[in-house]
C-alpha cells in the first residue's frame, strides 16, 4: 500500500517547511478526502528562494554544458526508475487515470533528455569582420533566475519543460507548482537533487499564486519568467514583466477547433480524436474542443463520435478499468454546467452525457453538445472538461473563418484526404499548432506554444532555449 506524502519546500538544496508553520490541505478529487498537506511559502519564504536562486546561477552558469547534460540524464533515469510510484501520488492528487499519469512521467523523461542535448548546442556565431585584424563573435550565455508558474493538470509536463530548459542553459529556477497536485511536482525535482544539482539551483514553492507570482515577477533577481495557465492571468504578468524589462514565456488558454472535410477517413477522425477530447477528463490546454464536420460527413462523425463517448468507462483513476477520471476540482462541475445550460437554452442539444456522475468526487460525464450557435458562452470560452461541440460547415472558407473567430490561437486539427486543402490549412489556420490526421502535438523535440491570445514563445524543440539565453557581442582588434 502506497502512501501519499506531505509535500515541504525545497530552498537551498534542503526540503523545509514554510518558516510561518502555514500549510494547505491537498485533495484526491475522486474521493473529496483529505489526503495531505503541503507548506504554505509567504515573503519570508521566497526571499530565501531568491537569494538560493541567485547564488546558485553564478555557480551553474559555469558548470560547463557537458556536466550539465550528465545530471539532467542521470535525473532522467531517476524518474524512470519511480515512476509506479510517482504515478500513484498523480493520481490521487490530480484524478487521471493511472496509465495516463506514468505516461506523463515518462514523458517527462523524454524531454529531460532532449534539452539535456540541447545544453550542448547553444551555439553562437564568428562573424565574419571588414578587417582581417578584427574578430566578431556572438555568444550566448544564461539570462540569470527563473520563476516559472505551473498549473495543475499536467503537474509534471508542465514543469519539466521550463525546468529544463532553465538548466540546460545554465540557468537558475524557482518553480511554483500547483497548491492542488503539489506531490508529483516535488518527486521531479527530488529527482534532480537526487542526481546532483547543486545546491540553490532548483528551488520549489507553493501558496497563494497571485502573492508569489507578483512578489516574484517583480524581484531583481528574477530575469525570466514563465507561465502556464488562463489567458487573464497571463496578460497580468506579462504586463507586470514588460515593466520590470523581463523575458516572459506565456502558454495560455486555447479553444482547438477541429475541421473535419467531407474526404476525410471519418472513422480514423472519430479514433484520433475522442481520446484527444477525453484524456485527462479534457483538462488539457490543446484539447479539440470545436468539432466543425462538413455537412455530408456531420451525421456519420456525431453518432460516431457520441458512441465512443458513451463506451469511456468514468471512475477513480486507481482502478485500471477507467478510461477517464474526476475532475481535478470541485469549482469544474458548476463551470461545465453552466457552459450546457446556456447552450442549451440558446438552441443546442445534448446528444449524450451532461450530468454530474454520483454525488461523490468530482466525475462528469463525457459530453457531445451538436449545433451549438456561436453566442453560446461553449463557443467562445475555454470549457476545459470533457465537453465536445459538434457543429457543421459547408465550405472550406466557412471553415475556416469560424476556426479563426476566437482570439485564441493555440492547437487546431484538420482531417482530410486532400493534400491541396492541408496545405491550405497550414496557410491560413491561425494556430502556434496544426495538426493533420493524427495527434502530433507535444513531442519534446517539435515547437510548443500558441499565438494571438494563447501567448507567445515555445516550450518544445531547438528554438525552446533561445528565451533562456542572451546574446552578446563581443568584437576584438589585434
Amino acid at each position: 500500500m502506497q502512501n501519499y506524502p506531505d509535500v515541504k519546500l525545497f530552498i537551498d538544496g534542503e526540503w523545509r517547511d514554510a518558516m510561518a508553520g502555514e500549510t494547505i490541505p491537498v485533495i484526491d478529487p475522486a474521493t473529496e478526502e483529505t489526503i495531505g498537506k503541503i507548506a504554505h511559502a509567504r515573503h519570508a519564504d521566497l526571499d530565501l528562494a531568491l537569494a538560493a536562486a541567485d547564488k546558485g546561477f553564478k555557480h551553474w552558469r559555469d558548470v560547463s554544458a557537458y556536466e550539465r547534460s550528465k545530471i539532467m540524464r542521470k535525473a532522467a533515469d531517476l524518474l524512470r526508475e519511480r515512476v509506479d510510484a510517482i504515478a500513484y501520488m498523480m493520481t490521487r492528487e490530480q484524478g487521471k487515470p493511472l496509465a495516463q499519469s506514468k505516461g506523463e512521467i515518462l514523458a517527462g523523461a523524454e524531454v529531460i533528455e532532449w534539452f539535456a542535448e540541447e545544453a550542448r548546442r547553444t551555439y553562437g556565431q564568428i562573424i565574419p569582420a571588414r578587417s582581417g585584424r578584427v574578430a566578431q563573435m556572438a555568444i550566448k550565455v544564461p539570462v540569470g533566475p527563473v520563476a516559472a508558474f505551473t498549473p495543475w493538470n499536467f503537474p509534471i509536463n508542465q514543469v519539466v519543460r521550463k525546468l529544463s530548459a532553465a538548466l540546460a542553459t545554465g540557468c537558475s529556477i524557482i518553480v511554483k507548482a500547483p497548491e492542488e497536485t503539489p506531490a508529483s511536482p516535488a518527486e521531479l525535482i527530488r529527482a534532480f537533487a537526487d542526481a546532483g544539482i547543486p545546491a540553490g539551483v532548483i528551488n520549489l514553492v507553493y501558496g497563494t499564486p497571485a502573492e508569489i507570482s507578483e512578489y516574484l515577477t517583480a524581484h531583481p533577481v528574477i530575469r525570466k519568467i514563465s507561465f502556464t495557465g488562463s489567458t487573464p492571468v497571463g496578460k497580468q504578468l506579462a504586463a507586470l514583466a514588460g515593466t520590470h524589462m523581463k523575458r516572459a514565456t506565456m502558454e495560455l488558454g486555447g479553444h482547438a477547433p477541429v475541421l473535419v472535410f467531407d474526404d476525410a477517413d471519418i472513422e480514423k477522425a472519430i479514433a484520433v480524436s475522442a481520446p484527444s477530447k477525453f484524456r485527462n477528463a479534457g483538462q488539457i490546454c490543446v484539447a479539440p474542443t470545436r468539432f466543425l464536420v462538413q455537412d455530408a460527413v456531420a451525421d456519420q462523425f456525431l453518432d460516431g463520435f457520441a458512441e465512443a463517448a458513451r463506451k469511456i468507462v468514468v471512475g477513480n483513476g486507481l482502478d485500471p478499468n477507467s478510461g477517464m477520471g474526476p475532475l481535478a476540482n470541485e469549482r469544474r462541475i458548476p463551470a461545465l454546467e453552466g457552459f450546457l445550460q446556456d447552450a442549451v437554452a440558446q438552441g443546442g442539444r445534448i446528444v449524450t452525457g451532461g450530468k454530474r456522475i454520483g454525488n461523490k468526487g468530482y466525475f462528469f460525464e463525457p459530453t457531445v453538445i451538436a449545433d451549438v450557435p456561436i453566442t453560446a458562452r461553449v463557443m467562445n470560452e475555454e470549457p476545459f472538461g470533457p465537453l465536445a461541440i459538434v457543429n457543421r460547415f459547408s465550405s472550406f472558407d466557412d471553415a475556416v473563418v469560424e476556426a479563426n473567430r476566437l482570439p485564441f490561437g493555440l492547437a487546431a486539427y484538420a482531417f482530410t484526404r486532400s493534400v491541396e486543402t492541408a496545405h491550405a490549412l497550414a496557410a491560413q489556420v491561425e494556430a502556434g499548432m496544426l495538426t493533420i490526421n493524427h495527434n502530433g502535438l507535444a513531442l519534446p523535440e517539435v515547437p510548443f506554444g500558441g499565438i494571438k491570445d494563447s501567448g507567445y514563445g515555445t516550450e518544445g524543440g531547438s528554438e525552446a532555449t533561445e528565451a533562456y539565453l542572451e546574446t552578446r557581442f563581443v568584437t576584438q582588434m589585434n
